[in-house]
């Protein structure tokens, strides 16, 4: 049976009670990689499920994610607060890296985990009775159950490497991911019926989640690998399609795919893939009955967040994937290419094929669904929210993103200390502009991505900084983002400690010295060098030589603090000497200090070696 991609005529304009969310995340996928914006050259990947949801609701063209990556954008999503605010800015998670030599910044260091005392959406959504779901990937540390869901499935579907990306494809009888007996889009002169997916457990276990809820109304967060590298398909049939249509060989040959622009057919198949799992989710809400609502189907009473984590990757190695043009740059930097991502909103009373322009992030999802549902926190957890009610946008109320007070949306920004030092920027937008805050060089950019509403210079090619005619223009915007970093408490970069050439002397650190009775921990720094400004104490793992990534724990944590956390360690008044009580269980720590002269250095870890009883 075909897909079903065509929605309800019209928007519902009845009030609906504890209407349903669905989040719909996609991983790395860029602003140009469906076919709802395109500008310039049309994009090729087909995305006829995006369209269909773009018609029956809202496509917002200045979309934005919290990040240009993924984990502070999954964080900023979920508990609705920036992610320089929650100190989760890059995917780095509890790593502790040396900076090289050629290098005069460091970026700062980011706990293993996010932060277990923050509201999420889910904690929100469950607490006013709604059924709360995770399926695919969570990659913010430990594990969605962790975090407020009740229902957690994190397995990679399909999205996993292949031996050989030219062959071995899935197959009717295939083990773990049998073919689809139903037929779906694309359709071609090989295929007039359709062809078959996959089996995809990050799609299959998010209907599940739906169907099993009952009369409990429901919040999904379903979160897809693709498009992410690996750049791969284990569907044959879908990579046929788009050799053929991009006039390459079927099978590709072995190596990187290395042709310019769009023609990646790896990754127009993953393209296509995540819309075919768009329009199973929505083909399920289709043609099931609410029985919360008796003559509903679940697709008048739920609503789907469509989006991606941050803008689209366009090289890994020598591998072309896609491209961003005309936004400047892509995944892990701050410019559009980086951070202006797809978004469409749909559901009840939103009026089909209605679009908005002005600036929309999606840090106001988590107060926008509170409204959407009648859902209520506690008045301090609320003032927490960075985001916006945009609400009132939806149901074509206001034709503007508006605060509290009724003051129109002035800004966005963004904050990405990491990566080299052409990435290591701030940014703001405010209207027609974008400022950067360029860490290396220690000054500005600016551009006029938009003239009078128009488009003007999307490649941001033409640095104003310096234009006398807008010195006005970066005095307002410079201000204006170094009082947003201020107010969030964003940290970092900081000096490298092993640039070659740094200019003023770092703090030289002794070997920390631990007791196993008081469990106190020392560290000392040279007097013939700068002070210690700031300390903090890290949680090292058991092996603190081995590579340190986060783990998704679907445990609870212990009372004892877990590897990668970090805490402040108390100064001396004299600034030379840095002491912690290390918790009963931990294997392990190190220091990490900022000296007088803004130098980040850590200690050599040291295993402590204490039980859980603290002998």
């Amino acid at each position: 049976m075909a897909l079903l991609i065509s929605w309800l005529s019209s928007g519902s304009l009845q009030a609906v009670q504890q209407p349903n969310i669905i989040i719909f995340y996609v991983d790395d996928l860029g602003w140009q990689d469906v076919q709802i914006n395109d500008v310039d050259e049309p994009c090729p990947y087909e995305t006829p499920n995006v369209i269909k949801l773009a018609e029956s609701g809202m496509n917002f063209t200045q979309g934005y994610a919290p990040a240009p990556s993924c984990s502070p954008s999954r964080a900023g999503i979920i508990t609705g607060q920036h992610p320089a605010k929650i100190g989760m800015t890059h995917v780095h998670l509890g790593a502790i890296k040396p900076g090289r030599k050629t290098d005069p910044l460091v970026p700062p260091y980011l706990e293993n985990h996010l932060d277990l005392n923050l509201l999420t959406l889910a904690d929100a959504m469950k607490a006013n009775g709604y059924r709360t779901g995770h399926s695919g990937k969570w990659h913010v540390g430990l594990n969605a159950a962790n975090y407020g869901f009740e229902v957690v499935n994190q397995d990679r579907g399909p999205h996993r490497g292949m031996d050989d990306r030219t062959k071995g494809f899935a197959t009717a009888d295939d083990k773990n991911y049998p073919l689809s007996k139903e037929k779906y889009p694309p359709t071609s002169d090989k295929h007039p019926e359709g062809i078959s997916y996959p089996y995809d457990e990050v799609t299959e276990s998010a209907i599940r989640f739906m169907s099993e809820s009952g009369d409990q109304p429901f919040f999904l967060n379903l979160c897809h690998w693709m498009v992410h590298w690996p750049v791969l398909t284990r569907n044959g049939e879908l990579l046929e399609y788009y050799c053929d249509k991009l006039g390459q060989p079927f099978p590709p040959k072995p190596g990187d795919m290395s042709l310019p622009g769009q023609q990646n057919p790896y990754f127009a198949s993953m393209v296509t893939t995540v819309d075919w799992s768009l329009g199973r989710v929505v083909d399920f809400l289709k043609t099931t009955d609410d029985p919360r609502n008796p003559g509903k189907k679940l697709i008048e009473t739920t609503y789907i967040f469509f989006t991606s984590d941050n803008g689209g990757a366009e090289k890994h190695g020598k591998e072309i994937i896609s491209d961003n043009a005309p936004l400047k740059y892509g995944k892990t930097h701050p410019e559009d290419g980086g951070v202006r991502v797809p978004m469409v909103i749909a559901g009840p009373g939103i009026k089909h094929g209605s679009r908005f322009d002005g600036l929309v992030n999606q840090l106001d999802y988590f107060p926008t669904i509170l409204e959407l549902t009648g859902s209520k926190v506690a008045p301090d957890d609320f003032e927490e929210l960075s985001g916006l009610d945009i609400s009132p946008v939806l149901e074509g109320k206001s034709e503007q993103v508006v605060d509290a007070k009724g003051n129109e949306r002035a800004q966005l920004f963004w904050h990405f200390p990491h990566n080299g030092m052409d990435s290591m920027k701030s940014a703001i937008r405010s209207g027609d502009f974008k400022l950067y805050k360029r860490y290396a060089t220690n000054d500005y950019e600016l551009y006029q991505l938009y003239k009078d509403g128009q488009r003007n210079d999307f490649e941001e090619v033409h640095d104003l900084a310096k234009n006398p005619e807008f010195s006005s223009v970066v005095e307002k915007l410079s201000a204006a983002l170094e009082a947003e970093l201020a107010a969030n408490h964003a940290e970092g970069p900081y000096l490298n400690p092993d640039y070659s050439k740094k200019k003023t002397p770092s703090a030289m650190l002794s070997q920390p010295k631990y007791d196993r009775g008081s469990r106190q921990a020392t560290l000392s720094v040279e007097t013939s060098g700068p002070a210690v400004k700031k300390a903090w104490v890290i949680y090292r793992p058991e092996d603190p030589s081995a590579k340190h990534r986060y783990k998704e724990m679907v445990s609870e944590p212990d009372d004892a603090k877990l590897p990668g956390m970090r805490e402040p360690a108390s100064i001396d008044a004299d600034g030379y000497r840095v002491t912690a009580e290390i918790p009963a269980g931990n294997p392990a720590y190190c220091f990490a200090i900022i000296d007088a002269n803004g130098y980040l250095t850590y200690s050599k870890t040291v295993k402590a070696s204490v039980s859980a009883k603290g002998k």
